[in-house]
């Protein structure tokens, strides 16, 4: 099928002054100056532009319309009372159809009859319903029907008819693990979830309700005064220094988890009050040490020590990163199926697990194809994280339980979480010991290198990391400050596992986008477990292949574009194959889309591996669908979902989520 080059695409402004200024410059300049050493043959002319055209490369990450016209109008910016009555007009509309009438194609099988809130005129819902999609529904068999019912966008495929008057008509059962309980959630919702070894560990340590962490903030962390800064981080690392010799003040009844019940002499640690109770007449005597030591009044969770945990061994094993919005399950199906060991969930605040959020716990689920799976949470206080950790550990599959203390994201910093963690040790400490406490199966945690940039301080603190319970740490080569430019700094990643005990998993991160630049990083840090791979999965998910194969994959783009296909059938059967979940599925492919048009073909680059901080001129592919799916447009990206998924409802709207400044700073060239 010939896909012609659309408008928007060729009028698309290449970095640097264009492919006229890039085919002006030897490979080696080109690679200086951080640009893609695209052949000259394959380099676009420089676009012409009128006077007052201000369009240009940056322009795909602001707010513009995507209705496949290209005209970049800005997108209205709405108050959250403006969605709040779309959304519930959009509950009246005629295209809410309820579930139970479109499953069974009953108008009666409804069990709110008239009361319920959501449509139930079948003629009039299917009179305006979009054409069927090409293929065939993912989940009609001869066995059992599409849950979808007359909402498939598949439905001219099913092979039962449709309306079918059986009121026994079941959901298909997921084939997804860790999907929420009903009964969990509306427990959730009102509080009624206990969390006994939580309460129990937090107790033990002295950290019940963690408000001796919580620190009184005005929410602004991101105009943190250097000063305090310095000085706080002074005091601090001099408390972990002195921390055996200076323990926790603790009252009476609080005891340090390392000493609980009993002393380095084999004494009672609450001996004091035991002997008040024998005193008093409450305990006899002549007890022995043991019955003494159940008098306590204290809740003791025992201390699980590391060799007693259930170890992942991450030598030599490729692992996905946990990605924000783009790494999810269908996403990570694919990166499966091209050689990934490691898979984790994206991250997920603790703060909406616990409330029972729908939305959140989706993050967690796990398809059975991923062997070797974790969940990624993050915290801002020992006390959510560790009724956190307790929650997924008694509710969900998982293999390990990873704490994100490196996100950079404004909004988790500026709530105390992720990053910020960085510049407060104690909290980290309190953080680690009490999640790793309770829970048998192994606690790992992701770092950046530090908070600010050129201050690095994750060196000092691998062997208490170890020490405070985590049995596998990944270290992303990059302050908080840098977020993603610049070079990753794997020297300083290489010094940490040097700094850790054999004990521990180090991990590495950061631009790993070849099996050149795996096998670097692995022989430049001897000592480290594995490389984890991030946003070069995004842009060329083959790469896990590449690796294992130790070649350059030289991939056409009808193999690309079968990636894709992939994709789009793993994504409707995860969200859906009704209305909403083909337009859920366009709306993450969009947003991957905004990540592979950054992969230069191999056959047109002058200088190979290509690396992950080159940014890509404008240039033609070996054919129309390469050069398309090389377009930096978001209006092209649509156009491939269109290909896939058809036409996009009138109105429809893009802008990718996720704006790197990875291209865009100076220093990068």
């Amino acid at each position: 099928m010939a896909i012609a080059a659309t408008a928007a695409s060729v009028e698309v402004a290449a970095v640097e002054g264009g492919g006229g200024e890039a085919s002006h410059r030897s490979p080696e300049e080109l690679v200086a100056k951080a640009i893609a050493p695209v052949k000259p043959q394959y380099l676009r002319p420089p676009p012409v532009r009128s006077s007052g055209d201000s369009t240009g490369d940056g322009d795909v990450g602001k707010e513009k319309t995507g209705d496949g016209a290209g005209s970049g109008l800005v997108k209205e910016k709405k108050s959250k009372r403006q969605l709040k009555r779309e959304r519930k007009q959009q509950v009246k509309s005629v295209t809410n159809m309820c579930t139970e009438v479109a499953r069974t194609g009953n108008v009666d099988s409804c069990p709110f009859g008239s009361k319920c809130r959501f449509n139930h005129d079948l003629e009039t819902y299917l009179a305006q319903k979009p054409a069927d999609l090409e293929g065939t529904c993912p989940f009609d068999s001869e066995e059992k029907a599409c849950p979808y019912g007359v909402t498939c966008r598949f439905l001219g495929t099913h092979k039962q008819n449709l309306i079918i008057q059986s009121q026994d008509l079941q959901r298909r059962k997921s084939h997804e693990i860790n999907n929420l309980d009903k009964d969990l959630q509306k427990s959730l919702w009102k509080g009624k979830v206990k969390f006994p070894k939580a309460d129990a560990q937090l107790k033990l340590l002295g950290l019940k309700g963690g408000k001796k962490e919580r620190l009184e903030t005005d929410g602004k962390q991101d105009e943190i005064n250097d000063e305090s800064v310095k000085e706080r981080d002074k005091v601090e690392e001099e408390s972990i220094t002195d921390d055996e010799s200076r323990p926790l003040k603790k009252s009476k009844n609080e005891v340090d988890a390392e000493g609980a019940h009993e002393t380095s002499n084999g004494t009672c640690c609450v001996e004091e009050d035991c002997e008040n109770e024998i005193a008093e007449g409450k305990i006899e005597n002549n007890s022995p040490k043991d019955a003494l030591k159940s008098s306590c009044k204290v809740d003791i969770v025992p201390k699980l020590q590391l060799r007693e945990k259930k170890l992942i061994d991450f030598r030599g094993k490729l692992y996905l990163a946990p990605l924000t919005t783009v790494g999810n399950l269908p996403f990570r199906r694919i990166c499966k199926g091209f050689g990934a060991d490691v898979t984790c969930g994206e991250m997920a605040m603790c703060t909406n697990l616990l409330q029972g959020q729908a939305s959140e716990w989706a993050l967690l689920r796990r398809h059975p194809s991923e062997d070797l799976f974790g969940v990624q949470i993050c915290g801002s206080y020992p006390d959510t994280v560790t009724r956190t950790v307790e929650l997924v550990d008694s509710n969900c599959s998982v293999d390990f339980i990873d704490i994100n203390m490196g996100c950079p994201i404004d909004v988790v910093v500026n709530r105390g979480a992720g990053s910020a963690l960085l510049t407060k040790p104690m909290r980290m400490k309190s953080v680690i010991r009490a999640a790793s406490g309770i829970i048998d199966r192994p606690l790992t945690v992701k770092v950046r290198t530090g908070y600010f940039e050129g201050r690095n301080r994750i060196d000092s603190l691998v062997a208490d990391i170890y020490n405070w319970g985590a049995s596998a740490l990944t270290i992303h080569g990059r302050s908080r400050q840098q977020r993603y430019s610049k070079l990753a700094d794997w020297d300083y990643i290489s010094k940490c596992s040097n700094n850790a005990p054999e004990e521990l998993n180090v991990i590495g991160n950061g631009d790993v986008f070849s099996y050149c630049d795996w096998n670097k990083h692995m022989s430049q840090c001897p000592k480290l477990s594995t490389s984890m791979i991030a946003r070069g999965a995004l842009i060329k998910p083959w790469l896990f292949t590449e690796i294992k194969e130790q070649r350059h994959w030289d991939i056409n783009s009808g193999e690309r574009f079968n990636i894709l296909k992939d994709f789009v059938r793993f994504g409707l059967e995860h969200w859906g194959s009704d209305n909403k979940g083909v337009e859920t599925t366009r709306h993450f492919l969009l947003e991957w889309l905004s990540y592979t048009y950054r992969y230069v073909p191999i056959g047109l680059l002058d200088v190979v591996p290509q690396r992950l901080n080159w940014r890509p001129p404008s240039y033609y592919g070996r054919d129309d669908l390469e050069t398309l799916m090389a377009s930096d447009s978001a209006a092209d990206w649509i156009r491939i979902s269109e290909m896939l998924l058809g036409k996009v409802p009138e109105g429809f709207t893009f802008a990718p989520k996720h704006k790197s400044n990875a291209y865009d700073r100076a220093e990068n060239g």
